[in-house]
């Protein structure tokens, strides 16, 4: 099936399916709503109805009809496992000093209560599949919370045996999920071979993880229509997080000649070299040169990577649609709201930079849309906001106790915006990263990115400032051009507490 056949297919079934759903929704036979989130592993606004005419993504183009979309919506980390635990805690990583993988929740706050287990404590049956914390690493699963054992599937797959030569793969022991390697899986990874960085099959959807977890899902929603109980389904997938394995058909999709390139492949002008990052995650894959900046990466192999997302975010979108299907086909539509977030960003090549681990935009802004009870459709809103929110809007909008710790609650309810997008509850998003001595608090306002790096051993401290309005791409540091922004800006930061400093990662 080729592109536009594709989207034929797919946009009859959206405005079918889309119109189902009300403009608004009801609670129903329940006392409260059903609440469905949804996770997605590196997705950032690479979705057409974000305005990327690149991506091919109509089922979520459909929850945005039926919703309403946060078009400046941000990570407090753009890292997974923390991410994940700001999420599910309302906490920020310079709260709770979770910063990095290997680091387990409940050994730095042992009383925390979590979404899910609020939920639970409200009265609801909380379940689980996919990915939705972070497993490997060295960090694990949270427990508490699930009224039944979380669902766990591969995050690392592949299929064809030229992809791995048979063997296990780096990124395979460090997501702890091939045999051997009981203790460090750092040290373990270091032992192997690397796996492909994408993967090309003649295979269904469900040969990969991301469709076993929305078949299983969808079952879910089947089995728990008919309760009096509401539930709590939090479905997570992998996808578009590299290897892209995914099936052929996802690929064929994009005429790889038309897909955008990166543009500028450098660091901003003025910007510290800690900003930036080199090697990490991406020279994880064999096809990746260690030791080669990300600018100077083969221009073909670029065009792959960039390929390879794209084919993975129409994938992911696909097995999201069949959620939302069985949704509708159970008569659950109604009486649920759902969620849809991506946990961080993804550079795809600007900056000269690919995965995550910044604070520039590219990794940090994320796809954030409420559809269901109490929330306007088909509408985007520019307030700001961050993944700390979700738990307290969810609450709101559920008609729950507001969460109260003992963990500190940084977000605030979204809810007043998602009746009206028009109204603001905040006026900048706050976001964090450590590298190295340096820890890099940053806010974002409407207009500007101010980060403010501080060194942990000497005090020292450097800025980056980004006028977003006039450089998007966030060429050049103003720092020092426009001290009386940069001083503006950095009042507000001084307002939030002082970062806590990162834990130390697991033994």
């Amino acid at each position: 099936m080729n592109r536009r056949q594709f989207l034929n297919a797919t946009m009859l079934t959206a405005v079918t399916a889309g119109a189902a759903f009300p403009a608004a929704v009801r609670a129903g036979k329940r006392a409260h709503p059903n609440i469905l989130l949804i996770l997605v592993d590196d997705l950032k606004p690479a979705l057409h109805g974000y305005g990327d005419s690149t991506a091919i993504s109509p089922n979520i183009d459909r929850l945005m009809r039926r919703g309403t979309a946060f078009g400046a919506a941000y990570a407090n980390q753009a890292v997974c496992a923390p991410s994940r635990f700001n999420l599910m805690t309302g906490s920020r990583s310079t709260s709770t000093g979770i910063y990095d993988f290997g680091v387990n929740l409940r050994d730095v706050l042992p009383n925390v209560v979590t979404m899910p287990q609020h939920f639970l404590a409200a009265g609801y049956r909380t379940e689980s599949m996919g990915k939705v914390y972070h497993i490997g690493h060295g960090t694990h699963d949270d427990k508490l919370g699930w009224s039944v054992p979380h669902l766990r599937d591969k995050l690392i797959e592949y299929h064809d045996p030229a992809s791995t030569g048979g063997v296990p793969t780096r990124e395979e022991a460090l997501f702890e999920e091939v045999p051997g390697g009981d203790g460090d899986p750092f040290v373990y990874a270091r032992t192997l071979a690397k796996g492909a960085a994408w993967e090309a099959t003649d295979l269904p959807d469900d040969a990969y993880a991301d469709g076993r977890t929305a078949a299983y899902a969808s079952g879910r929603l089947a089995a728990l229509k008919g309760q009096a109980q509401p539930f709590f389904l939090a479905v997570g997938f992998a996808r578009p997080h590299m290897p892209f394995s995914v099936p052929r058909r996802y690929w064929d999709l994009y005429d790889p000649a038309s897909l955008p390139m990166p543009g500028f492949e450098q660091l901003p002008a003025g910007a510290p070299d800690y900003a930036g990052k080199k090697g990490g995650e991406i020279e994880a894959y064999r096809e990746v040169p260690a030791g080669v900046l990300g600018a100077d990466f083969d221009p073909d192999l670029k065009r792959k990577l960039v390929h390879g997302y794209y084919a993975s975010v129409s994938y992911v979108d696909a097995q999201i649609g069949k959620v939302l299907d069985a949704l509708e086909r159970e008569g659950l539509a109604e009486d649920t709201i759902v969620v849809l977030w991506g946990d961080h960003g993804f550079h795809l090549g600007d900056h000269g930079l690919w995965t995550k681990h910044t604070n520039f935009e590219q990794a940090t802004r994320i796809p954030l849309i409420f559809a269901g009870l109490g929330v306007g459709a088909g509408k985007m809103t520019g307030q700001l906001a961050e993944t700390v929110d979700i738990f307290p809007t969810l609450a709101a909008l559920a008609g729950i106790a507001a969460p109260a710790g003992p963990q500190p609650i940084d977000g605030i309810s979204l809810a007043p915006v998602l009746r009206d997008p028009g109204k603001r509850v905040r006026d900048h998003a706050y976001h964090a990263y450590p590298r190295g001595e340096w820890m890099g608090q940053a806010i974002r306002t409407e207009r500007y990115r101010l980060v403010r790096w501080t060194s942990e051993k000497s005090g020292a401290r450097s800025w980056e400032l980004y006028d977003l309005i006039a450089d998007p791409l966030e060429t050049r540091n103003i720092a020092d051009a426009a001290p009386d922004t940069r001083a503006h800006l950095d009042a507000i930061l001084d307002h939030h507490p002082a970062p806590k400093k990162p834990m130390r990662k697991a033994a």
